[in-house]
């Protein structure tokens, strides 16, 4: 509310000598992912769907994996064995040649680095949220084959409230927008005028189009949708 009662301050402020600059925009998520398995498999679980709530580290779905457990637990117990005799030698380091201490030490280390392997093998079965968001598209169902050479999306994920509108204005006043800009505008369909602050502008206009770009912060507005609206400056006397 205290953000909102300032942006209208700063408005008001501004009405009598603004200059107001068209643009258009459309709705973004702030934070947006494709997700993505890194390795390939048939699809054995799925653990979420659209409109779902996910939090950082939250599991989204699983390939069938239960080789690579198997492995683990092999690997697990070599490393064990590896460990004890590679601590038997050292009691004994004072009697024993050091060629065979440090061959002791290597197997123990490589039995160390196989675990580190089969586990990081195990986690590219499993596909966890980046961050907290909402699914906004699924793409996979269980029985599904996905492959690790060309990887295609599982999910969508995004901010459940934070929104960006990405605007679009001619270049022509690339030196007038600022950061800290009001921005008044319109969603579209609607009649509600609703009110932000230009936060980025892009270092680079369009060679196409001529146009340059910004962003407006904002929240809970339906990702996808566009509008119009007015950048407002200070006129000439006031800079």
């Amino acid at each position: 509310m205290k953000k909102q009662l300032l942006t209208l301050l700063l408005l008001v402020t501004l009405s009598l000598h603004a200059e107001r600059i068209y643009a258009t925009f459309d709705i973004h998520a702030y934070q947006s992912a494709n997700l993505a398995f890194s390795a390939g498999g048939i699809i054995r679980e799925v653990q979420t769907d659209i409109s779902m709530l996910v939090k950082k580290g939250d599991i989204l779905a699983t390939l069938n994996n239960d080789d690579l457990k198997a492995k683990f637990q092999i690997t697990k117990i070599a490393m064990a064995h590896a460990k004890a005799d590679y601590e038997r030698q050292l009691l004994a380091k004072k009697v024993i040649q050091k060629s065979k201490l440090d061959l002791y030490k290597f197997q123990y280390d490589n039995a160390k680095a196989q675990v580190d392997y089969i586990q990081s093998l195990l986690d590219r079965t499993i596909l966890t949220a980046p961050f907290d968001g909402i699914i906004s598209a699924k793409m996979i169902e269980v029985g599904d084959v996905v492959s690790g050479m060309a990887p295609r999306t599982a999910f969508s994920l995004q901010s459940e409230h934070k929104r960006k509108l990405v605007l679009t204005f001619d270049q022509k006043y690339w030196h007038r927008v600022q950061t800290g800009n009001a921005f008044e505008y319109m969603i579209d369909g609607e009649k509600k005028t609703h009110h932000g602050v230009i936060t980025k502008i892009y270092p680079k206009a369009d060679t196409k189009t001529r146009k340059m770009t910004a962003e407006v912060y904002t929240e809970d507005l339906i990702v996808g949708l566009f509008g119009t609206g007015t950048i407002i400056t200070p006129g000439e006397g006031e800079k």
